[in-house]
C-alpha cells in the first residue's frame, strides 16, 4: 500500500493529492524542473539527455501537469503531442522526499486518462538506461508500457530506452491504469 493510500488518497480519488494542468513557468514549478534537469544532466551524457526546460514545456502542443499534496508541489509530468494519434510522456519528476509513495504512478495515470480524452491512441516515452532510471522503467513497465524502437527524432543509443503503450488496446479489454 502506498503512503498516498495510507493518507486516504487513492490515485484518482478526491483527496490531498491534486493533479491538474499547471504553468511550467511558475516559480515553484521552475524550482522542481531545475532539480529534474540537474538529475538528467548528472546521469546522462549531454547529447543523450532530452529533458525539457520550463520554456519548452510551455510551448504549444505540450500539456503540463503538477501534483500537489496539501498545496505543496510534489511532482510534475507533461504530455507532448507528436501527431493526431501519438503523444509523448515528458518531464516526469517527483520530489525526492515523496518518491515511492505513489505520486509518479498517480501522475502517469492522470496523464493517460487525459491522453485518451484527447483522442490519442498511443503514448510513448524515452528514459535513461542507467541504474538511476531503474525505478522509472519499472513503474512504466508495471503500468503497461512496453519497450519499443526510437520514435520521432530519437536515435538509438546505449543511454536511452523507449517505451510505448497502445491506448486503444487498453480500452478494448486489457486492464487500465
Amino acid at each position: 500500500m502506498s503512503d498516498l493510500a495510507d493518507r486516504g488518497d487513492e490515485p484518482g480519488e478526491a483527496g490531498p493529492l491534486a493533479i491538474q494542468t499547471d504553468d511550467p513557468l511558475a516559480d515553484d514549478v521552475r524550482a522542481l524542473l531545475a532539480k529534474h534537469l540537474a538529475f538528467s544532466d548528472a546521469t546522462t551524457p549531454p547529447a543523450y539527455a532530452f529533458a525539457l526546460d520550463a520554456e519548452r514545456l510551455a510551448e504549444p502542443g505540450v500539456t503540463f501537469f503538477s501534483a500537489r499534496l496539501d498545496g505543496m508541489l510534489v511532482g510534475v509530468g507533461a504530455l507532448k503531442r507528436l501527431d493526431d494519434r501519438h503523444a509523448e510522456l515528458k518531464s516526469m519528476h517527483t520530489l525526492e522526499a515523496e518518491r515511492r509513495r505513489g505520486v509518479g504512478r498517480a501522475i502517469v495515470e492522470h496523464i493517460l486518462v487525459f491522453a485518451r480524452a484527447q483522442g490519442f491512441e498511443r503514448v510513448s516515452l524515452e528514459t535513461g538506461t542507467m541504474e538511476e532510471f531503474a525505478p522509472a522503467r519499472s513503474l512504466y513497465r508495471q503500468m503497461g508500457f512496453e519497450p519499443c524502437e526510437p520514435f520521432g527524432d530519437y536515435q538509438k543509443s546505449p543511454y536511452n530506452t523507449w517505451m510505448t503503450m497502445e491506448l486503444a488496446e487498453r480500452r478494448a479489454g486489457r486492464a487500465s491504469p
